[in-house]
């Protein structure tokens, strides 16, 4: 059964981009188009595609040049090139580089729709017999920085690499840990999670490492550490900065020779774990400190996510506040169905520093104080007064505000500039500026 997914079409040739916009749509893909290099990217800011499929030649930059930037921005973005006989050595070598394929024109619609096939078999996320992308349900998102990030980890999940999670605390990466289990061959096993600044330190080697019986006074029988419960599954150590240096080097043993060997042991066992760990504090510094093996890091750090902070991704707020709710409510029993409006606007005005932790706690107490069917701004306050929170800088709040308004007058005016600027009561010049500052371009919104 074909799969379904958003291709991203980019061809100054209207004709041919109409064209290759109705054999994608009669196949069942969604389609997005574009003219230029400029206006491809707008629309990924708008809205991520699977699939990215452009001319080698377009007016200023060229198709190539689109792909480096692509590359930078949404590395887990495949690129097909449409190339003419004469650019195919360029083709061969781009791919080289990194574009996933080329196609010679004229090509048929076989050809199309197999090499964007193979495409999204790359981007496309797993999903379940129902159909639905089990694998990244726990995940609450729109942000299209999230999105990026779920298919670079769709990509990282398939292999066995090492990934080491960066955020901020209470962002999500245990969540995001959990999907990248669900996402790997590995989703039949154990998911085994440590925090490993939450154990002492006296203890930790035991628990992770497990120990023969009498290997020390208290141990009157043989434990099985968190390493060997996660066998043929994913290991997963949270905060991996506050581990202490002489366990740092059992683990590097572990992670090279795939070897265990628990306390008290005279001989080391084979162990099938993948690690993931997570952190918030600055390895590199660390290191210069001498409070973290070098060796170990790039052992942890084969494959890096970077979880961007709530602040990043206000658009997620609406979204996590009602989940959070939703999920409250059914457990203490209270028949609540959402928040005022006025309530959520003050929600995703604050600059929550706790991230997404922060905002389930704030949450959860409207939630147990609220005694009518919509929590209003007062709980909404009266939960975030203690200072946890903070509004946006005036700054902050302005430009905000400004990038939304313009978006709203794009889509409003389906991408033309002098009725938006009519609306905006601005002289087209001036409304030209205002795009390019919040790096807005109209043609992008043409088709919303």
């Amino acid at each position: 059964m074909r799969r379904t997914g958003r291709v991203l079409l980019v061809d100054d040739d209207a004709d041919l981009l109409r064209l290759l916009s109705l054999r994608l749509e009669a196949a069942g893909y969604l389609v997005d188009k574009a003219a230029s290099a400029e206006a491809a990217l707008s629309a990924l800011a708008v809205r991520r595609a699977d699939v990215l499929l452009t001319d080698w030649r377009l007016p200023g930059m060229d198709g190539m040049a689109l792909f480096e930037l692509v590359k930078k921005s949404y590395p887990a973005l495949p690129v097909i090139m449409l190339t003419a006989h004469g650019t195919i050595p360029d083709a061969v070598e781009a791919v080289s580089r990194g574009v996933f394929g080329y196609l010679v024109k004229p090509f048929d619609s076989t050809a199309l729709l197999s090499k964007v096939e193979q495409a999204l078999s790359l981007s496309s996320p797993a999903v379940s017999q129902a159909g639905q992308e089990y694998w990244r349900a726990e995940v609450v998102s729109c942000s299209p920085l999230m999105e990026e990030l779920l298919a670079e980890a769709r990509l990282i999940a398939a292999t066995d690499a090492s990934v080491l999670i960066r955020g901020e605390s209470g962002s999500g990466k245990e969540i995001l840990a959990r999907a990248l289990h669900r996402a790997s061959p590995r989703a039949a096993g154990p998911f085994v999670a440590v925090n490993c600044g939450a154990i002492p330190d006296n203890l930790l080697e035991s628990e992770l490492f497990g120990h023969e019986k009498g290997a020390f006074t208290g141990a009157a029988t043989r434990h099985e550490g968190l390493i060997a419960q996660a066998e043929g599954g994913t290991l997963f150590l949270d905060e991996i900065g506050d581990m202490p240096l002489a366990l740092q080097v059992k683990l590097l043993r572990v992670l090279q020779e795939r070897e265990l060997r628990p306390v008290g042991a005279s001989k080391s066992r084979a162990v099938d774990v993948r690690v993931i760990s997570a952190t918030h504090r600055d390895l590199e510094a660390l290191i210069s400190d001498g409070l973290f093996r070098e060796d170990l890091f790039y052992r942890l750090n084969v494959v890096a996510l970077n979880l961007p902070p709530l602040s990043e991704r206000r658009e997620d707020i609406p979204l996590l506040a009602q989940h959070f709710l939703t999920q409250l409510a059914e457990r203490y029993g209270k028949e609540v169905a959402g928040f005022a409006p006025d309530a959520m606007e003050y929600l995703c005005s604050l600059r929550w520093s706790g991230n997404v932790r922060q905002l389930a706690n704030a949450v959860e107490q409207c939630c147990v104080l609220n005694t009518s069917g919509l929590i209003p701004l007062t709980a909404v306050q009266k939960a975030v007064s203690d200072g946890m929170a903070s509004i946006a800088t005036l700054a902050e709040a302005r430009r905000q505000f400004e990038r939304d308004y313009l978006e709203k007058l794009l889509r409003v005016s389906a991408g033309n500039v002098s009725v938006a600027a009519r609306i905006a009561d601005r002289n087209r010049t001036e409304f030209y500026r205002l795009l390019q500052k919040h790096d807005l371009v109209a043609a992008a919104f043409k088709d919303f």
